[in-house]
């Protein structure tokens, strides 16, 4: 074959398009479990901050098998599915997320730490630029928050992005989702203000629009789970 003409030209190029297509498809296939394997691993780290342990990557794993005791969906009135419970990353709470809860159920995870039951629910909701998501840690009256974790996908750094901080973090330790017996969440609210009507915090400073969000998705997110909370109170009594 000529290989000045075009049929041989058009002829090279796809046969290189072909080979490099198989070589992307095969580095793929062969990275996939890794990926999933990390993907999980900095899941069950975000899950353990909210309990307020930071265990590094090559602990993770084993440190969440031993401090989570169940893992379950519950449905809209807070009752556990049955034949939902599992403690792997196969199992459906872990791999359910919450924005599929209407569909599925919403995943609840439970931990045993110092001797004391903690439940952990996730968290979704939007920032400035993007998503943004977290975890909190409930004590067993279902009213007070033992710990929490927050993430994002792209909001602004030393602004918004504080709110993955332990300093923003640790200001829900011990405040109350439930106020005189009603459905409250926890504000999120401006330095230097209060709200006598719900447990808060302090927000962001210049970071206005994700102190927001983060105050949205607690109150949204958490308030899918008050029924569940309200049966946890109810139990201990």
């Amino acid at each position: 074959m000529n290989k000045e003409s075009g049929v041989y030209t058009i002829a090279y190029a796809s046969i290189m398009v072909i080979i490099v297509a198989l070589l992307l498809s095969f580095t793929h296939q062969s990275l996939s479990d890794k990926q999933t394997t990390n993907v999980n691993r900095d899941k069950m780290q975000q899950i353990l901050r909210s309990l307020k342990i930071d265990a590094p990557a090559h602990e993770a794993v084993e440190k969440y098998n031993s401090l989570i005791t169940d893992a379950y969906l519950i449905n809209e009135d807070g009752v556990k599915i049955e034949g939902t419970e599992g403690v792997t990353p196969e199992d459906p709470a872990f791999s359910t997320n919450i924005s599929d809860a209407a569909k599925v159920g919403l995943p609840v995870f439970e931990a045993e730490v110092e001797g004391s039951k903690k439940y952990i629910i996730p968290l979704s909701g939007s920032g400035l630029w993007g998503a943004i998501w977290g975890y909190l840690a409930v004590d067993e009256d279902g009213n007070t928050v033992y710990g929490s974790e927050f993430g994002h996908a792209s909001e602004t750094p030393g602004l918004g992005a504080e709110i993955v901080e332990y300093q923003f973090r640790a200001q829900f330790e011990g405040k109350h989702l439930f106020k005189n017996g009603e459905f409250t969440s926890i504000a999120v609210i401006k330095a230097g203000t209060t709200d006598s009507k719900r447990d808060y915090v302090d927000g962001i400073s210049g970071g206005t629009i994700t102190s927001k969000g983060v105050n949205n998705m607690l109150l949204e997110s958490a308030g899918l789970y008050k029924n569940f909370l309200i049966n946890l109170s109810k139990s201990q009594k």
